[in-house]
């Protein structure tokens, strides 16, 4: 069984397989799998344990703790935010990257003539200054996702990657 101590200023709420947490940054919304996990509130505290099923047992068991750790990311993502650095690296073409909507565009990437585009997870904000790349957001999943996204677009196929080494790389995790 794992507690999870709710923070002031942030509130659970569970209902149809599903739990949101909500803080002063935003909301993140999870679901649960209702076979190998019990999911219940008590005050201010959630109370994940696997269930009683010897067949499920052992995934039971690691279901749970990982639905803890998830959670526990989403309290922290709602509380104080989540904040990824990447940083633009190029050596033989001078590319640019930009951001429209919901989708971002990195241009002349190994000298191509068409700009390679990604989706932007969720609630996920990217702001691009010069060569640094930020990704901020609440859920950790989303910026996870938007920054794995980014990384594959840069993939080239078929090439040395000791020798072609452009793209858009993570610097450090805050």
């Amino acid at each position: 069984m794992y507690e999870i101590e709710l923070p002031s200023g942030v509130d659970a709420k569970i209902e149809n397989g599903t739990v949101t947490i909500k803080g002063k940054l935003g909301s993140t919304t999870k679901a649960v799998n209702m076979r190998l996990i019990r999911l219940s509130q008590e005050s201010r505290k959630l109370r994940i344990e696997p269930t009683s099923n010897k067949k499920l047992g052992k995934s039971a068991e690691l279901a749970s703790q990982a639905f803890a750790s998830e959670l526990n990311q989403s309290v922290k993502g709602v509380q104080e935010g989540i904040e990824r650095n990447m940083k633009v690296i190029y050596a033989h073409f001078p590319m640019s990257i930009e951001v429209k909507d919901k989708v971002l565009s990195i241009k002349n990437i190994f000298g191509e003539k068409t700009a390679r585009t990604t989706e932007i997870v969720g609630d996920t904000k990217v702001e691009i200054k010069g060569q640094d790349v930020k990704i901020k957001g609440v859920d950790p999943y989303d910026v996870g996702q938007t920054i794995a996204n980014i990384r594959a677009i840069c993939h080239m196929r078929g090439y040395d990657t000791r020798v072609f080494q452009d793209g858009v790389y993570l610097v450090n995790e805050e």
